[in-house]
């Protein structure tokens, strides 16, 4: 038994290390906006899909000039679809390519600081708009609230409280939207800081 346990405590290190290495190596995104900086956290082992189509926007440059357009305080920040010219009455979004197949099953909640694809009705028709909740939403993990919940995917990591500005913005309605901030919440870039090529 007391030769066995340097090996066993070998092993724990090993195993206590291991999350934190893989921590590391997870892709990590600055969202530059003009309320100020946040970093995304990534993890393609629980979504590889919807994370590779996140990036692919990202390195496209896509976001850059986008907005925050629909702002619930207690519920969520949205954005990643219309530019500033949706006050103008240009309330299409920006082309996108083709919707992926939601990963909803992965075992991420869409709780405080976690980030999820946004979608209409249809659970396979998330593109590039994405939402951080900024409170705990078990209302929107699978299978709720339509047999589907949303495909969370990221989390913020650092930056919350530009996160939290973003949510106290005032809001009013444009058009047909409800809940757009009153002055726009301009994304100016996003970009990998770390650990994706």
């Amino acid at each position: 038994m007391i030769r066995k346990l340097p090996l066993l405590g070998a092993a724990l290190l090993f195993a206590l290390a291991t999350p934190d290495e893989a921590a590391a190596s997870q892709p990590q995104v600055l969202v530059k906006t003009s309320a100020g900086e946040f970093v995304i956290e990534l993890y393609p082992d629980k979504a590889p899909a919807t994370v590779d189509n996140f990036l692919q926007y990202v390195k496209d440059g896509f976001y850059a000039g986008t907005i925050f357009h629909r702002v619930i305080g207690n519920f969520m920040i949205q954005g990643g679809g219309f530019t500033p010219d949706f006050y103008e009455g240009a309330t299409r979004p920006k082309t996108t390519r083709a919707p992926i197949a939601i990963e909803s099953k992965n075992g991420l909640k869409n709780d405080t600081g976690w980030v999820a694809m946004a979608r209409t009705s249809d659970p396979n028709s998330a593109t590039s708009q994405f939402f951080v909740n900024v409170v705990d939403n078990g209302g929107l993990n699978h299978p709720q609230p339509d047999g589907f919940g949303y495909a969370v995917f990221g989390k913020v990591i650092r930056g919350m409280d530009v996160v939290n500005q973003i949510r106290a913005v005032p809001t009013r309605s444009v058009g047909p939207f409800r809940d757009v901030p009153t002055e726009p919440v301009v994304i100016d870039s996003v970009s990998v800081i770390g650990a994706a090529n």
